[in-house]
């Protein structure tokens, strides 16, 4: 379908790293872009883990997709969530019963955590893929945290918390480093009555090491990074079932104040509805030039697609891989319409990085391999040019800096009243004051 101006349309479905950057590629070209996303903003994902443990705020790693692609004027942003396609009418079919016709679509989608058929056990161990998730996760933290200190002002009883996190993946291992250092740093001067230094950090890989994506030896040094940190790393160790405060890992039951999932991915459910075959994951098996077979003018990227390279291993689900499919996708677009030949996709991996904790990571790009302060200082300076504008770049190095001098978090707040928190009935013969307080705890 041509519009009224006899330009093409191409619609692009999320506002994640691939569709933001098909976006930023199309921008300025001689096609209509409508980008939809059922959120109005783009998260750094990379930095969640900063956000569920209240070293940066979520506005700090987020922007609104609309400011970000102000000055693309042939590109207009819509807030909806899409449900289904109509392949055959070139449609896109949104939640409200609306449709938006397309002549060339991209789906970038992304993931969310998988559970492996056990979608019970969320409300118990929520994963880290959206703000939401950073937040209800820093929510349990600290409430852990205050909820021992309460229970020791109003019982006497001085409990030593503990924390588990499941997947030994580079989201798993940045957030046992990061709720370590907020126990034994952090909020070790600020509680009186209990000692957080003596909280117990647990982190369960189901495998025989931390960081698979990473060599033998950069894994080795991880582990002894977060054991420095006083992180206790149980490898081999398959968690089987989750229940409140506890998991069952090789048959045996542990108990946990909080646990987090970081480990299982699931593509979009969007990709089981482009009539292509998919993976165990839900990713959508993609042609060389990143099209769905049968589908020239459809295009699969980022964590929705199934892309074998020649070595017969897929493109990771990383950032990099995204932004490289998006560019490649909209090349391709733009060839169409130039009647110039499409390039296959070729993806050129850059290295790979996880931080550990304040000065800890590992860094490995292919000719060299970092660990330490040195990888740690890499970590830092590739994150912040990634970030999207100079206020976020700023307030983010702002954070780092002030979190590396006083070991202080900023973003230190609990919401919600005392029925959400769980502390609305006291102990009998017990009073915490004589009003309860509904503002967050800072």
């Amino acid at each position: 379908m041509e519009r009224s101006n006899g330009r093409k349309r191409v619609v692009i479905i999320g506002g994640g790293f691939g569709g933001l950057w098909a976006a930023k590629a199309l921008a300025g070209k001689p096609v209509d872009v409508t980008l939809i996303d059922r959120k109005n903003h783009h998260t750094f994902q990379p930095l969640l883990y900063q956000v569920a443990t209240a070293v940066l705020s979520p506005g700090e790693i987020a922007s609104p997709i609309r400011r970000i692609l102000h000055r693309a004027k042939n590109v207009e942003v819509i807030l909806g969530e899409v449900t289904d396609f109509d392949l055959e009418g070139k449609n896109v079919r949104m939640q409200d019963g609306s449709n938006v016709a397309f002549d060339y679509l991209i789906v970038a989608a992304g993931a969310r955590h998988s559970y492996f058929g056990n979608d019970q056990w969320e409300q118990f161990a929520p994963g880290l893929k959206t703000l939401e998730d950073a937040l209800e996760i820093r929510r349990r933290v600290l409430l852990a945290f205050e909820l021992a200190e309460r229970d020791a002002y109003l019982t006497g009883v001085k409990r030593h918390l503990s924390f588990a996190v499941i997947g030994g993946g580079a989201t798993g291992v940045e957030v046992a480093g990061a709720i370590a250092d907020i126990a034994r740093r952090a909020l070790a001067s600020d509680f009186n009555l209990i000692d957080t230094r003596r909280a117990l950090v647990m982190l369960y890989e189901g495998s025989d090491r931390v960081l698979n994506a990473f060599s033998p030896e950069l894994s080795e040094k991880a582990k002894k990074q977060l054991e420095d940190l006083g992180v206790e790393v149980y490898l081999n160790s398959m968690v089987t079932k989750i229940e409140e405060r506890r998991l069952n890992v090789n048959g045996r039951w542990h108990n946990a104040d909080v646990i987090v999932w970081a480990t299982g991915v699931a593509a979009s459910p969007l990709g089981s509805k482009l009539g292509a075959e998919t993976d165990r994951a839900g990713r959508v098996k993609v042609n060389s030039d990143l099209s769905v077979p049968g589908h020239e003018n459809i295009f699969v990227i980022g964590d929705m697609a199934n892309f074998v390279q020649k070595d017969e291993s897929l493109v990771p689900g990383v950032a990099q891989g995204a932004m490289q499919m998006a560019e490649t996708a909209a090349a391709n677009i733009l060839a169409d319409l130039g009647g110039r030949t499409r390039s296959n996709f070729e993806y050129k991996d850059l290295g790979s990085m996880a931080t550990i904790g304040k000065s800890r990571a590992i860094a490995d790009f292919g000719r060299f391999e970092l660990s330490g302060f040195p990888a740690w200082m890499a970590w830092l300076f590739v994150h912040l040019i990634s970030l999207i504008g100079f206020r976020n770049r700023l307030f983010v190095l702002w954070s780092w800096f002030w979190a590396y001098l006083t070991r202080e978090r900023n973003a230190r707040l609990i919401t919600g009243d005392a029925e959400e928190l769980g502390i609305a009935s006291e102990p009998a013969g017990k009073k915490v004051g004589a009003k309860k307080r509904r503002t967050p705890v800072q």
